[in-house]
């Protein structure tokens, strides 16, 4: 239950409506509350100067004026809204959609200036001629009149927001930023237990599911307490991103125990995406469309791959004093839970894989790849890490030679590989000794060994 309530909470947080209705909300409210103000006999003497001092007449024309220009001009926002949705979508891709829908400002834009039309309507409706009364909200009027400059003021911010996010480089940063949120959450500081080895799964129950679709919310708290509580061990086979396939085996439990199969469903919610709260690939994904699409024939932007690559490196550097999650649960002093997490060469293979096959025989690319994993190795020093490295850029100078004609393109991406290479060996110090101390001839065989061992594959 509480992972469906979670999901519930962050669907409600990616709609585009909640705001704008909230702000309607809030503006019928703040009608009401002033018309029952101007009715009571408050004195406002001290305000008189400054109030709205024109009779019923007068009063009806005006609000009749802006009532209509301020819908109208909640009709052009939508409007924009969409051209720019439908922009972003050809040249971004429409996952990026969700960043400018639950953008608040121009959730804030549109529920300002309806909830600007909804006062109008409230307060036109209390104004009474003499010979219907004589009622004039001189209170409710003097701020309908500042609401309709504020609604102006928010018209004027909302052309320059809206310009200024459909601005690639403005969505690469929004991203980057999405993607160091879910870093921060979805990483911990200490190190992670190891999983039970393969043979501890040995005669334990495989559970099936007939749901369909992407594990958006896990609760691995609760299913760990219900697991240790009937002394079992859940290995879950989908993590946070994964998709569930009707009919598929999604558990192994041991032993065997009634139940588990209706603990797993309450403890997880499924929807038609992966969700960035809890699965860190769905950010870093993100990106990498923005620079596939980039490197598209039909687009053929670079630069804009480029500025992703500088991102991913960046990911990656915070990444370092980090840990990502094993997955495992302990209660007491044996494992209850496990639950596949993405793991650092996985990540990797996300940020790299298909930027690289995408760039074919384009050198920027390539070179920009190789010294964004450059400077990445020079603050990691973890050897798995840097070893998962290593096979990308192994990858990249592999490409290079199969890829690249132009034989001084070449060249170029073999001499950020030679300096990739001492840095993973040696740190910074490494390529410093290089370029200061060269090494002796004898010794650069060794420093090319891969260079020259793609050279001899040709």
């Amino acid at each position: 239950m509480l992972a469906r309530a979670e999901q519930l909470l962050a669907d409600l947080g990616e709609t585009f409506w909640l705001l704008p209705m909230l702000l309607v909300l809030r503006s019928l409210s703040g009608a009401f509350a002033l018309v029952h103000i101007d009715r009571s006999n408050v004195s406002l003497a001290d305000l008189q100067g400054w109030l709205y001092d024109g009779g019923a007449t007068g009063a009806r024309t005006l609000l009749g004026t802006v009532a209509g220009a301020t819908i109208g001009v909640a009709g052009t926002v939508f409007s924009i809204t969409i051209a720019a949705l439908s922009l972003a979508a050809g040249q971004m891709g429409p996952r990026l959609l969700r960043n400018l829908i639950r953008d608040r400002g121009n959730q804030a834009t549109l529920g300002m200036l309806l909830g600007t039309f909804c006062y109008t309507l409230v307060v036109l409706r209390s104004i009474r001629t003499e010979a219907e009364g004589g009622f004039v909200p001189h209170l409710s009027m003097s701020v309908r009149i500042l609401l309709a400059l504020a609604c102006v003021a928010m018209l004027v911010y909302f052309v320059g927001h809206v310009a200024g996010r459909i601005n690639v480089e403005t969505v690469i940063e929004l991203v980057s930023e999405d993607l160091g949120g879910a870093m921060r959450q979805l990483t911990v500081k200490d190190p992670q237990p190891k999983p039970p080895p393969g043979e501890y799964w040995t005669g334990s129950l495989p559970l099936k599911d007939s749901r369909r679709g992407y594990l958006q919310h896990l609760d691995e708290e609760g299913l760990a307490t219900w697991a240790a509580k009937h002394r079992v061990t859940i290995r879950l086979l989908i993590g946070p991103g994964d998709y569930v396939f009707p009919g598929a085996t999604v558990a192994l439990v041991n032993p065997p125990v009634d139940g588990a199969e209706a603990a797993i469903r309450d403890a997880t919610a499924l929807g038609a995406t992966s969700s960035i709260a809890s699965d860190l690939r769905f950010a870093v994904r993100q990106l990498v469309e923005v620079a596939v699409r980039a490197l598209s024939p039909g687009i053929n932007d670079p630069h804009t791959a480029l500025s992703v690559l500088d991102r991913l490196g960046a990911a990656l550097c915070d990444l370092v004093p980090l840990h990502l999650p094993s997955g495992v649960s302990i209660r007491g002093s044996q494992p209850v839970l496990v639950v596949p997490h993405v793991q650092y060469d996985q990540l990797l293979g996300t940020m790299f894989h298909m930027i690289r096959q995408s760039a074919g025989a384009q050198p920027a690319v390539s070179i920009r790849m190789i010294e964004v994993m450059t400077q990445v190795a020079s603050c990691e020093r973890d050897p798995a890490r840097l070893s998962a490295l290593s096979s990308h850029a192994d990858l990249v100078l592999a490409d290079a030679h199969r890829l690249i004609d132009a034989r001084s393109d070449r060249e170029d991406v073999e001499g950020r590989y030679q300096l990739f290479t001492l840095m993973v060996r040696a740190g910074p110090m490494g390529r410093f000794t290089e370029e200061i101390l060269p090494l002796p001839d004898d010794d650069a065989p060794k420093l090319n060994a891969e260079s020259a061992a793609f050279r001899s594959r040709r």
